[in-house]
Parts: C-alpha cells; sequence; structure tokens
C-alpha cells in the first residue's frame, strides 16, 4: 500500500502525537519514515511582503537557534523510529511557504503519504492563524492523512 511516509513535525506539543501514529502506521504497513521540519530563511534570502515587519534582524538572529531546534527534534523522531526497527530519514529545510516546502519534500523523498498533525483551532482559529494542513491539502496531489 503506502511505502514512504512524510511526516511534517514542528518540534511542538503535537508533534509527539505525529511521531507516535507515524511510527505505528508504518510499523503495520512495512513502509519508512521521512521526518520533516521547515524552518524559516534568513531575511537576505527572502523577498519582502506585506505581511512581513521591516526589522527582520530577530529572525536571521533566529535562524541558527531554529536549526538546531531542528535537527534536535529530527534527531528524537529517529531515536523513536530506531527504538521501534522503522527505517527512517529526517529533512530540515528553509522555505517562506511551509505549505509547498511539505509538498516539495514529498516530491523529492519519493513519499506517497503525507502524516500530518492539526491544531483543530476552527474557523476563528484558522482565520487568525491559518491552516498548513488545509493548504497542503488544497495543494499536494498526495494521500494526506490528518490527526487531531
Amino acid at each position: 500500500m503506502y511505502q514512504r511516509i512524510l511526516v511534517p513535525i514542528d518540534g511542538g506539543k503535537l508533534s509527539e502525537r505525529a511521531i507516535q501514529a507515524s511510527i505505528e502506521l508504518a510499523k503495520q504497513l512495512g513502509a519508512s519514515i521521512a521526518g520533516f521540519m521547515v524552518g524559516p530563511l534568513p531575511s537576505a534570502n527572502r523577498r519582502a511582503s506585506a505581511l512581513e515587519v521591516e526589522d527582520d534582524d530577530d529572525d536571521d538572529a533566529n535562524a541558527p537557534a531554529a536549526s538546531a531546534k531542528a535537527h534536535q527534534a529530527l534527531a528524537r523522531f529517529e531515536r523513536c523510529a530506531q527504538a521501534a526497527g522503522v527505517p527512517y530519514e529526517g529533512f530540515y529545510h528553509q522555505a517562506t511557504r511551509v505549505d509547498q516546502a511539505i509538498i516539495e519534500a514529498a516530491e523529492s523523498h519519493h513519499c506517497d503519504l503525507i502524516l500530518m498533525v492539526t491544531h483543530g483551532r476552527g474557523a476563528f482559529g484558522e482565520f487568525l492563524y491559518g491552516s498548513q494542513t488545509k493548504a497542503v491539502l488544497a495543494g499536494s496531489r498526495f494521500p494526506l492523512l490528518i490527526l487531531k
């Protein structure tokens, strides 16, 4: 059925749910996992948008910390997968659009399923914060398993 599952995580509380659920699913399917995190691009590599603040120095200063956090979270994911005997590879990528980065990662890492955990904020929360899950669902040709 599915051979390679892309599992985007953000290092937050819901990441643990994504890690455990994806490992269990991969074990049942005999699939491998591609863990994935997206970090912000340094401002010199981004085009300015109407929503960006003019002073991006904080983002640039936090880029190494974001990268370190990502690598720690992906290493934890790897330890969990190895303990369960599930083949795993972790990837970190910097991008301006998280949804596009997730879709591109699924393509480039030859995944055939994306597993995501949603915050389930409801309509008002999505209006305020947006929904990466909905954006991936709208833009992806891959099957998407959504955990709430």
